[in-house]
Order: C-alpha cells, then sequence, then structure tokens
C-alpha cells in the first residue's frame, strides 16, 4: 500500500493543482484579451509586451525584497533564450491564434506542450529517450493534425492545416525551448528567480513595445481585466505556485496534474467566452492527453547519454 501523503506533500498538491488552474486560464483570458478577428480588442503584440511588462515589474519587487545577486554571465544565455521563447514567442503566436479559433480548439493543440518540452529536452540536453516516447510523441501530432484537419474541414476551409493552428503550434515549439532553456539554470538560481530574472531583463524591450503598441480605440473593460490577468498571474505568479507545489509534493507526482489543464482550459471558456461543448474537441482532448501521459512515462531511457562538450 502506499504510504499516506504528509501535509507538506498534501500542500504541494493543492498549489501544483492551483498553479496548473493559473495556467489554464491563459488561453480563454488571452481571447479575451485580444477579441475576435470580426471584433478586435487589445492587439496582440500590445498583450505580448503588457503581460511581460506588469510581471517585469513585479519582478523587479520580488528580487529587491530577497536580494537576489544579478545572474553570471554564464547564467544570462539560457535566460535570454527562455526569454525569447517564453515571454515574446508563445503569447505572441497565441495571441494572433486566438483571433481566429476558439479557446476550446487551442486548448487541444497546446495539449502537446508537454510532450514538446520533453522532445526539447531530450535535444538539446543530449538525453536519450525510449523508442516508447518517440512512438507517442509522433501519435500525439497526429491526433492534432487530425484534429486540425477536420476541424477545418467542418468549419468551410477545405482540408488541411489552418494559419491559427500554424501558429499554435509555433507557439508549442517556442515556449517548450523556452521551458529547456529556463530549466538549464533554475538548479543553480531557484526556480522563482529565473522566471523573475526572465520579467526582468525583458523590460528593455516590452516597457517601449507596450507604449509603441498602446491601443488607440476604446477598449472594453474586460480586456483590460484579461491582460491584468495574463501579466499578474499566467506570466508571473502561477509559476511561483507551480514551482512551489513541485517541490513540496514531487516532481513526478505533481506534474501528472498537467494532464488536467486542456479540460479546465475548455470548461473554462465556457463562462468566459461563452463557447459551447463539443464531444470531438473534448474527445479529441483526452486521446492527446493519454498519449502525452504515455509519452511521459517513456520519456527518460534508464541510463541517460553522455552530454557532448
Amino acid at each position: 500500500m502506499n504510504a499516506p501523503l504528509q501535509p507538506p506533500e498534501k500542500l504541494g498538491l493543492w498549489l501544483g493543482l492551483l498553479g496548473v488552474f493559473i495556467f489554464a486560464l491563459t488561453l480563454p483570458m488571452t481571447r479575451l484579451a485580444t477579441g475576435t478577428a470580426e471584433a478586435p480588442q487589445l492587439s496582440p503584440w500590445f498583450v505580448t509586451w503588457g503581460r511581460a511588462a506588469l510581471a517585469g515589474v513585479l519582478s523587479v519587487i520580488y528580487l529587491l525584497a530577497v536580494r537576489a545577486p544579478w545572474p553570471l554571465a554564464e547564467q544570462r544565455r539560457p535566460l535570454y533564450l527562455s526569454l525569447a521563447g517564453n515571454v515574446i514567442g508563445y503569447p505572441l503566436l497565441l495571441g494572433w491564434a486566438l483571433r481566429h479559433v476558439t479557446a476550446s480548439h487551442a486548448a487541444v493543440i497546446t495539449a502537446l506542450l508537454p510532450l514538446a518540452t520533453a522532445a526539447a529536452a531530450a535535444w538539446l540536453m543530449h538525453q536519450r529517450a525510449r523508442l516508447g516516447f518517440w512512438v507517442f510523441a509522433g501519435l500525439g501530432s497526429a491526433l492534432v493534425a487530425v484534429y486540425s484537419v477536420l476541424r477545418a474541414a467542418q468549419m468551410g476551409h477545405g482540408f488541411g492545416l489552418t494559419w491559427a493552428d500554424t501558429l499554435l503550434l509555433g507557439a508549442v515549439v517556442a515556449a517548450s525551448l523556452g521551458y529547456v532553456a529556463g530549466a538549464k539554470v533554475t538548479a543553480s538560481l531557484g526556480a522563482e528567480k529565473v522566471i523573475s530574472w526572465v520579467c526582468v531583463m525583458a523590460l528593455p524591450v516590452t516597457l517601449p513595445g507596450a507604449w509603441i503598441t498602446w491601443p488607440e480605440h476604446p477598449i472594453a473593460t474586460s480586456s483590460w481585466l484579461a491582460l491584468l490577468y495574463v501579466g499578474v498571474f499566467s506570466m508571473w505568479a502561477g509559476f511561483f505556485a507551480w514551482f512551489r507545489g513541485l517541490s513540496m509534493g514531487g516532481p513526478l507526482r505533481v506534474s501528472q496534474l498537467q494532464l488536467l489543464q486542456p479540460f479546465m482550459s475548455i470548461l473554462a471558456a465556457v463562462p468566459l467566452l461563452g463557447e459551447s461543448l463539443d464531444a470531438m474537441t473534448l474527445g479529441f482532448a483526452l486521446l492527446v492527453v493519454v498519449t502525452v501521459f504515455m509519452g511521459r512515462r517513456m520519456a527518460n531511457a534508464p541510463t541517460p547519454a553522455t552530454a557532448s562538450r
């Protein structure tokens, strides 16, 4: 029988679940912030710069409070790579895509992110992955492609990947590369400091970017509130809950909570955006999550390859 969870482990699970819930709301909140192609609100460019600028200001306060030293020279390159993927690439591509597809649709495509991150780690960190991992990674990718094709045909766009789905896949790649880059310095800096330094180092770009792209037309209050959410929570506070949960509850146990994220996004889109649940989206989300679960179990071989110098 499994030993009962201790109080710190239980708290870790709850913090991990809170982190997953915060990240799950990113998709519907981003769509609420940007609006649709027919009824645009905030520009995806402004949402990208604005959310990172908000997180950057909060990060300055946090890093000063904990008296964090400036990252060493060898730590800055991975931080800049994480900045490119997680601060710019992912939110920008996601924002443009969500102007053309529903948050529920995007949840199915971005459900591949855990597998993409494991694949990026195997490639960049020279870790040998089992054949089974690549089989399930390929199967998950095929499921996403089939879903995209069927959805495009259903919407009258013909058979093929839509431009929005290409953007979503690009967002997944950008985020996965950013996560792996950040992971390289997590042990030396600490997880919370990694995301904070990334946001602070982005301020010379994000602050002027937000000023230049400031909207010139009236914006709905709900879109401003959605921007506040993705800046304060999705870009910053969510990582504190998630990383602390992983530390207290154990990475193996807590990381499995990520499998709930696509379903949380789909369900949250109903009250926030008025989207409807449909069997095809839920079915493909479930199938992709199953491939992610199986693929992650086989992500690492018993003996990792020696990193090349």
